[in-house]
Parts: structure tokens; C-alpha cells; sequence
């Protein structure tokens, strides 16, 4: 007889440290390890740290990791933060994706395309007093 696994949520508050995105990681793999979705793992640790420096690079505050469960056996990995601007290319307008590719000698601006790449699913929502930018993957 099927098991139904009820669905969990798990949210990390996270001061503005520069160990904090680390912590986060390490505390995805635990919970993906508890909830036995360790194979998830390389895949969700990539969206997290790409999110997470995110909010880190870009904001001067507070920020939290979220962790729920996704229909199907997937992972929802979302990252909260104070600043209520989404960037650019995250989210459609008018149905379309801005896509603007970093220039070729840029040393950063290709995090979020890479959660867009290896994502099954993301965006974006308004939170309070922040946003929160959200990745699925199964």
C-alpha cells in the first residue's frame, strides 16, 4: 500500500554574515537527507547558493532560506529578502522573459540564469516588506 508523505515547509533565518549562505547549504542537505531526497541535492544546493549570494550580494539585511516540499517528490527552494526589487529577467513581463545576458568579462550576473537553467520551475512573489525569488526542482 502507497505511503502519502505529508507535505513540510522548513525556513532558515539568516543574519547578513558572510557564513550564512554555507550554513543554509549545509542545513538543505540535512533536510534533504531527513525527507530521503539526497538525490535532489546537487541540483537544489546549486539553485540555494545561487539565490542565496543573491540576497547577499545585493541586500543589506536579514535574509531566510525556505524549504518545502513540491508535488511529485520535488523541492521548492526559496530565498527571502529584504529588498522588494525582483531583478531583471526573473520574472515574465507581459509573458515574455527579459533574458540580458552579463558581458563576456563580467565577473558576476549569471546566477540567476543558471537557476532559470536548471530549474523545473521558478519565479518570483512579494513578501511583506521583501520578495522572495523561488526555484522547483524534482
Amino acid at each position: 500500500m502507497p505511503t502519502v508523505t505529508p507535505p513540510w515547509t522548513y525556513t532558515l533565518q539568516l543574519p547578513h554574515d558572510l557564513r550564512a549562505p554555507g550554513i543554509a547549504r549545509a542545513t538543505l542537505r540535512t533536510v534533504l537527507a531527513a525527507h530521503d531526497l539526497a538525490e535532489l541535492t546537487p541540483t537544489a544546493e546549486l539553485l540555494a547558493a545561487e539565490l542565496l549570494a543573491n540576497a547577499h550580494l545585493h541586500t543589506t539585511g536579514p535574509y531566510a532560506l525556505r524549504l518545502r516540499s513540491a508535488d511529485a517528490g520535488g523541492l521548492r527552494v526559496g530565498v527571502w529578502d529584504t529588498d522588494p526589487r525582483v531583478p531583471p529577467g526573473f520574472v515574465p513581463a507581459d509573458g515574455v522573459v527579459l533574458v540580458v545576458p552579463p558581458d563576456e568579462d563580467a565577473e558576476n550576473g549569471r546566477g540567476l540564469h543558471l537557476v532559470r537553467a536548471c530549474a523545473d520551475r521558478w519565479g518570483a512573489a512579494e513578501v511583506g516588506a521583501g520578495k522572495v525569488l523561488w526555484a522547483e526542482c524534482r
